[in-house]
């Protein structure tokens, strides 16, 4: 479940428990609502606790020197993590 689906699992379910007053013979939407908002909830602290911490790091190699004196090439290694 992805964020979005979850924040609007969790508006649905706020909406079904606090602001809808209809009756429907066999099924509390009460209930329904509130069933939606922890299923809500759940999925964004999955979301957050799964992919939260992931980083992603790029790594470039840059070589420089000049080939031409036989000489060993220079490096210099960036990593970028975000």
């Amino acid at each position: 479940m992805r964020l979005g689906t979850a924040i609007v699992l969790l508006a649905l379910g706020a909406i079904l428990t606090f602001a809808l007053r209809v009756d429907v013979s066999g099924v509390d939407l009460q209930v329904v609502g509130w069933i939606l908002m922890i299923v809500g909830a759940l999925g964004i602290v999955l979301e957050l606790a799964v992919w939260g911490p992931r980083q992603r790091r790029v790594t470039r190699t840059d070589a420089y020197g000049d080939p031409a004196a036989g000489g060993p090439a220079h490096r210099s290694t960036t990593e970028e993590t975000y």
